[in-house]
């Protein structure tokens, strides 16, 4: 699948930014990627914050369609650990059905053209009873909120690789057909988020 043009100064500043990330975050991440088990795909891998936090027995797959990320994400490739990385495009997994364990997702659906395709090719691709890891931008539940996050969305968006952080994720993941479990609410810097996992609905407990 051919690259997509990519975002040279945003892939740097992500990079310095993911360097940097608060002790908070850092657990945070852990605590997700922590729970990947069996073959793992992560979507929209950056420049692979989530890899010091895997368990050492996975089977990793990560696609990145932005060759400035790929190109960071080089940097920091953990010695001696072995990760299949693919230019890849979340709405189009080059996968067959029912491949993977778990699928790793985090700051991605902010940034995709079309979050519900990403979504159903999620779901198309975990195995009976797999498991969406998940750490996303959401809109506000306030109505001033919304208003707000609605309004800096567009040039947020040109500035930040194509983030757009109003958008209703959990309700797009749940209208996918994933039950979600364990959500927890938070923020990213001023923006809210959520974090947590979810599964098929006919496979959740």
């Amino acid at each position: 699948m051919p690259s997509s043009a990519g975002h040279r100064r945003f892939a740097a500043a992500w990079d310095w930014l993911s360097r940097h990330e608060s002790a908070r975050e850092r657990r945070l991440r852990a605590r997700l990627a922590g729970q990947a088990t069996g073959r793992v795909l992560e979507i929209g891998y950056g420049v692979g914050s989530n890899w010091p936090h895997l368990p050492a027995d996975v089977d990793y797959v990560g696609i990145e369609p932005d060759p400035y990320m790929r190109e960071r994400a080089e940097r920091h490739r953990p010695p001696g650990r072995e990760l299949d990385l693919r230019d890849g495009d979340a709405q189009a997994l080059d996968f067959p059905d029912a491949s993977f364990d778990t699928v790793i997702g985090t700051l991605v659906l902010c940034t995709v053209p079309d979050p519900a395709a990403a979504l159903r090719e999620i779901r198309r691709v975990l195995k009976p009873g797999g498991r969406l890891i998940f750490w996303e931008h959401v809109n506000a539940r306030a109505k001033a909120g919304r208003l707000a996050l609605g309004a800096i969305t567009p040039l947020w968006s040109r500035v930040g690789g194509g983030c757009h952080p109003n958008r209703d994720t959990l309700q797009a993941i749940e209208a996918a057909g994933f039950a979600v479990e364990d959500l927890r609410r938070g923020k990213i810097g001023p923006l809210p988020a959520i974090s947590g996992v979810a599964r098929p609905a006919e496979a959740a407990p």
